[in-house]
């Protein structure tokens, strides 16, 4: 066996080693290694992340049987395409926010340091787990990992952010039990937990007009839909990401619920297959016109916001719609599930940036409402212009990333005949221009007060270790969309794409 092909492992069991280091160290050398430990281990995990997707690109599809145990028996890491994309994005990400979460929570909850830094390592855990498995009961573990160390990510702040992480707490566990349902009636059916051995013996043994195999995936899209802040099961998404620490907002937004959309993908196409879906349970059509609803109400309760967070988190409502609009179109074009992958990585860039940013903020002002960003762009010019860049992408600028996910959903609309959606995307980007300008006019048009010139305005930038990351995010929010058009063979985003729809059948016009 090649040592690549223990990597899966890896990711997850240093991971969780780290998280235990944390604790220990934390309370018996110092408190400050905390941050250095997780950081350390982070980079390692993205490291080994990108191995795991070139060998899986040049070789093919790994699998690992934990303990030696075979499937179905035993639990089974599988990583393909589809999941070593999807942990790449999630361990970039999860890096970029502990490196700006240094200054950020030592100003903070100094006094919290190494209980943090133990939660976000296990929080990274649980999504790693969720991505790299290939049983159904064990992703089920894996998302309970990571939403219990998010419930408390949300609340290490206090005060109104405890209502918002009970909020949170109670939905999620209302999601994850219909999840757990789900699992226990195709258990029922199957005797096996093992997905790829589901998905064979629902298709060999004719089980797909079986109620029981219906009711679980019913449960599945409802579950699922809560955990990914699904419109209309989003109604926990709005004050979580407005009082979670900065950081946090930014996983959140950029990848927590991506990776829960991860899943419904996972557990739609490799347990229950396209088949299902075309002949029995053709629900395509409806997640299409949920997903347009969506990107209506987000966009429209963005612009009704005068706190910045708040009006991200409408705007991760709408993005959603997006994600969920691929998804749906997915088996009615060519791209396949292109449009709605593209966005995933796309979205992360983009609300990572900005949510980071409106940390910085309030790290250095304690700036919360719009109306108070009067001058800011001369204040903190390059944190300003990262926020910028991204809002931009967001909009739809050429050649960003918000521009190359909106031209292959508008494409695959064409393809697919649904022109209404068309139109939507179109009403919904006027909309996110004019919830943006708004932010873009009080930081750079409207001075702070009457008499105000630029020589009287002090540069005040936030520290090194913050201000790289949303540079960095908002940097790439535009070299990406780039990398999109031009697949060139060091970044070949778009083979990725490829390997992923032949997967799952996909990318062929009907």
């Amino acid at each position: 066996m090649l040592i690549v092909e223990h990597f899966p492992v890896l990711v997850v069991a240093i991971s969780m080693f780290a998280a235990f280091t944390i604790l220990i160290a934390g309370w018996l050398l110092n408190k400050k290694c905390c941050f250095f430990i997780s950081f350390i281990t982070i980079l390692v995990q993205f490291i080994l992340s990108i191995f795991i997707l070139h060998h899986v690109l040049t070789v093919g599809t790994i699998t690992y049987w934990l303990g030696g145990w075979a499937p179905p028996w035993g639990i089974e890491y599988v990583v393909d395409a589809l999941n070593a994309y999807i942990l790449v994005i999630l361990l970039f990400l999860s890096l970029v926010c502990v490196m700006y979460s240094k200054r950020y929570e030592e100003h903070e909850i100094p006094n919290k340091i190494v209980s943090y830094y133990v939660l976000y390592q296990l929080l990274v855990t649980g999504l790693c787990g969720v991505t790299v498995t290939g049983d159904i009961f064990n992703m089920y573990v894996f998302i309970e990992i990571f939403s219990l160390a998010a419930y408390a990510l949300i609340a290490s702040h206090g005060k109104i952010a405890l209502k918002a992480s009970l909020t949170y707490l109670v939905m999620g566990a209302i999601g994850a039990c219909f999840f757990l349902l789900g699992i226990g009636f195709l258990y029922s059916v199957t005797g096996s937990l093992n997905m790829y051995d589901i998905s064979c013996i629902l298709k060999t043994g004719d089980l797909y007009t079986s109620r029981v195999v219906q009711a679980a995936f019913t449960f599945f899209i409802i579950g699922m839909g809560i955990k990914m802040a699904l419109f209309p099961l989003h109604t926990w998404l709005p004050d979580a990401h407005s009082f979670a620490p900065a950081e946090i907002s930014a996983m959140l937004s950029g990848i927590i619920i991506e990776v829960s959309t991860y899943a419904l993908i996972r557990v739609c196409l490799s347990v229950f297959t396209v088949d299902f879906l075309e002949m029995y349970f053709p629900i395509t059509t409806l997640i299409c016109w949920t997903a347009a609803m969506a990107m209506i109400y987000g966009s429209v309760l963005a612009i009704a916001q005068y706190n910045l967070k708040r009006m991200l988190a409408y705007s991760s409502v709408a993005n959603m719609g997006y994600i969920m609009l691929g998804v749906g179109l997915c088996m009615s074009s060519s791209f396949g599930l292109t449009p709605a992958l593209m966005h995933i990585l796309n979205h992360a860039l983009m609300k990572g940036c900005m949510f980071l940013a409106a940390g910085a903020f309030i790290y250095k002002f304690d700036l919360w409402e719009i109306e108070d960003f009067r001058g800011l762009g001369r204040k903190m010019p390059y944190t300003t212009l990262s926020f910028i860049l991204a809002a931009l992408a967001m909009i739809g600028m050429p050649p960003s990333v918000g521009f190359v996910t909106k031209l292959y959903l508008a494409v695959a609309c064409f393809q697919a005949g649904q022109f209404v959606f068309v139109a939507v995307i179109f009403f919904s980007t006027l909309l996110i221009l004019f919830y943006f300008w708004r932010v873009i006019e009080y930081m750079y048009i409207r001075v702070e007060e009457e008499g105000a010139t630029a020589k009287e305005v002090k540069v005040d930038e936030i520290p090194w270790s913050m201000l790289i990351p949303v540079l960095v995010l908002g940097i790439l929010c535009f070299v990406v969309g780039v990398l999109w058009l031009v697949n060139t063979p060091a970044f070949p985003l778009m083979d990725i794409m490829d390997a992923v729809n032949a997967e799952f059948g996909l990318g062929v016009v009907p």
